[in-house]
């Protein structure tokens, strides 16, 4: 089977060298020196900020003392990096001539901002730079100003000096104190205040501040009501009296809805334990993981054993402690239970294709080569449900189905679906999904065997695929829980990766490509760490990418540890050009779905499954066995389904089961294992 026959043939037969023939572009080091910034050292090696940008993309969060940029020689710089002009700063003499012709863009200006300033629409703007700002605006741009725009606002004239344009700040809206009946002063914290300039406003010390607000001896959140003057009142409104366990947070107030004060819940600490994750600390207290990280920012940078979260009090649900590998040791045999499996044979339109043959269908419909599969591995469950005596009753029907149309509705009437005790199929996310509402009254679980897409949520419907997300997260929040320094190489192609990253995994440092989108190992490697382990997320299918990425590594090995890894299956580290050799020497570390199994049970499998269909199971048929025989052994309980999910995960032949329920309904599959490639050949969880 191929997940389980090692890559040994292509070691033994052939060995390959591959030499990337790019041109390698020529950069420069230049350690960062007091006082200087993005644009001094630009002007020192005559190249924009932009330039530097692009290669050093980290540069744009603020650049070190000491810490190594690489910039690109003036003779390597694109055409395309900015527009070529003379200067970057408008060089006319009197504020009554012609307006500037370029800007150098500046952090956090928009095209919105840049519009406004020069007094021209975004479009002239756009029609003016052409192809320049079609993937947005960035920092150190330098961007043609057209010649139908005004003056910058408040442009000040000088004779000699060039006219700058004056950033405005929005005027702040001084609050003021609220005096109580009592004789006690509030006040509310405002955006960008500190408890500085709090304590100097009402002429006291910080320390007075947080005698008399104890909440904010750890946190200092925006909307919190302060007392500034006079005692703490005996009674507590919003959160003056509170243990700094208790910290308020404002929550976003609707349009419709109560002033801020009146919408604030009070934290309280938790103490991370082993294992836990990001993800599961966020499902125990109901809220999303980007709630969780805006609570505890230092979450950025990963969770770890041992750290003090700040989370929502009172809303943690005490998960059921689940036990694994138990279900077969409970086994009830006395209940008849009920299973329906609806699989997509489409035997109608066998029937009625009148120009291929059933062979010669075979041969070429994939998918019902797939179902097919699927449904041996099924026959295999129900043969051993039968051996170990459980009492369920099965009714295997046709769905008739393709992505968008089905025959669900008809079979739940014809067939009675909404009194089954569980439903497997069909195969398609929406049929799932309509089927799942069509028995929701009735609470019949439906289980989605093989989709990994996510729509509609409906309380009976279960995920038996981990999602792509949570393949994704799973690898992030192993590589975090080991203390990693994580770097990503992220081809231009791949946007939809790149914008996880940058959005959901801030802490990951991404690589800077060269112009011409290109990896420069000197740019990997001044990301490096020697202290710890160096995980370097690899998202290309090219082989000349993959190839430089993994030499780049390969010769970091000698002073640093580094390891290889992706995010999702990649046929081209198959190819006969990427040697096994560089993979398992990287130690190659990979989510996955199911695990390679050679356990007796796994080959005995193996060995009855040749014997019955004349070939080894393939990851279809091997998942067909998985998911049925995990309903057949949570039906035998004296629980019902849902009950045993919530109380066991269980592990089959190749494929984990861990059912966690959603924050809205239903319920999605955990059960993802890391896996990496050893030197010694073999696949291996990484633990």
């Amino acid at each position: 089977m191929k997940n389980r026959i090692l890559f040994s043939i292509f070691l033994t037969v052939f060995s390959f060298v591959f030499t990337v023939s790019a041109k390698q572009e020529k950069y420069i080091k230049h350690t960062v020196v007091k006082g200087e910034t993005i644009n001094i050292i630009a002007q020192k090696y005559k190249v924009t900020p932009y330039d530097i940008y692009k290669i050093n993309p980290d540069s744009q969060n603020g650049i070190q003392l000491d810490s190594v940029l690489l910039i690109p020689s003036t003779g390597e710089v694109a055409a395309t990096a900015a527009p070529t002009t003379t200067s970057a700063v408008p060089t006319t003499t009197n504020a009554a001539q012609t307006n500037p012709t370029t800007h150098l863009v500046q952090p956090k200006e928009t095209l919105y901002s840049l519009s406004k300033q020069y007094g021209i629409t975004i479009d002239e703007l756009k029609a003016a730079n052409g192809d320049l700002l079609n993937n947005g605006l960035k920092i150190g741009m330098n961007i043609k100003i057209p010649a139908s725009g005004g003056m910058p606002v408040a442009a000040v004239s000088k004779p000699v000096e060039a006219p700058k344009p004056v950033v405005k700040e929005t005027p702040k809206v001084e609050s003021k104190p609220e005096v109580s009946s009592a004789g006690t002063t509030y006040h509310i914290i405002e955006p960008k205040e500190t408890k500085y300039g709090i304590s100097k406003k009402y002429g006291m010390t910080i320390a007075e501040l947080e005698r008399l607000n104890p909440a904010i001896a750890n946190d200092f959140p925006i909307g919190l009501k302060l007392v500034v003057s006079g005692n703490t009142p005996s009674t507590a409104t919003v959160a003056e009296t509170k243990p700094a366990a208790e910290k308020p947070v404002a929550e976003k107030p609707s349009a419709d809805s109560a002033p801020a004060s009146s919408t604030k819940k009070y934290l309280e600490e938790y103490v991370v334990k082993p294992n836990e994750t990001i993800a599961t600390i966020a499902s125990d207290y109901g809220i999303t993981e980007k709630e969780l990280i805006s609570l505890n920012p230092e979450l950025k940078k990963g969770v770890k054993l041992g750290m003090i979260l700040r989370v929502p009090k009172g809303q943690r649900k005490e998960p059921v402690k689940k036990e694994q590998g138990n279900l077969m040791k409970s086994i009830n045999t006395n209940a008849r239970k009920q299973l329906a499996l609806l699989f997509p044979f489409n035997i109608s339109k066998i029937e009625s294709d009148t120009v291929n043959s059933t062979q010669a269908r075979l041969k070429k419909d994939k998918f019902l080569n797939l179902t097919l599969d699927f449904y041996s591995g099924a026959l295999m469950a129900i043969d051993s449900a039968k051996v170990l005596g459980m009492n369920v009753d099965i009714k295997i029907l046709d769905s008739q189905e393709t992505k968008n149309t089905s025959n669900v509705a008809a079979l739940v009437q014809q067939n009675n679906l909404q009194t089954m005790d569980a439903i497997v199929g069909p195969f398609y996310q929406a049929n799932v999904e309509k089927l799942a509402e069509l028995v929701e009254p009735t609470k019949t679980p439906v289980i989605s065997p093989l989709s990994k897409e996510s729509g509609k949520k409906y309380s009976n419907l279960f995920q038996s695929m981990p999602s792509t997300e949570l393949l994704r997260t799973s690898i992030f929040d192993f590589m975090k829980t080991k203390g990693g320094n994580i770097l990503a190489v992220i081809d231009n192609k791949k946007g939809s990766v790149r914008q996880y990253v940058q959005e959901m995994q801030k802490e990951t440092r991404i690589v800077g490509l060269s112009e011409k989108g290109t990896v420069v190992a000197d740019s990997l490697k001044v990301l490096l760490q020697k202290d710890k382990m160096n995980y370097v997320v690899l998202a290309s299918e090219s082989t000349g990418m993959i190839l430089a990425t993994t030499s780049a590594m390969l010769a970091a090995q000698k002073e640093y540890q580094v390891q290889l890894v992706i995010l999702e299956p990649n046929e081209t580290l198959d190819f006969e050009e990427i040697s096994l050799t560089r993979l398992t020497k990287l130690k190659l570390l990979y989510p996955s779905l199911s695990r390679p199994n050679e356990t007796d049970e796994a080959n005995q499998f193996d060995a009855k499954y040749k014997k019955l269909n004349k070939i080894l199971p393939n990851q279809y048929a091997i998942r067909g066995f998985d998911v049925t025989f995990d309903t057949l052994v949570r039906l035998s309980q004296d629980k019902t389904f849902e009950e045993t999910v919530q109380a066991s995960s269980s592990e089959q032949i190749e494929n984990k089961f861990d059912y966690v329920q959603n924050l809205t309904y239903g319920y999605s599959n955990n059960g993802i294992y890391i896996l990496y490639y050893d030197t010694d050949l073999t696949i291996k969880e990484a633990l």
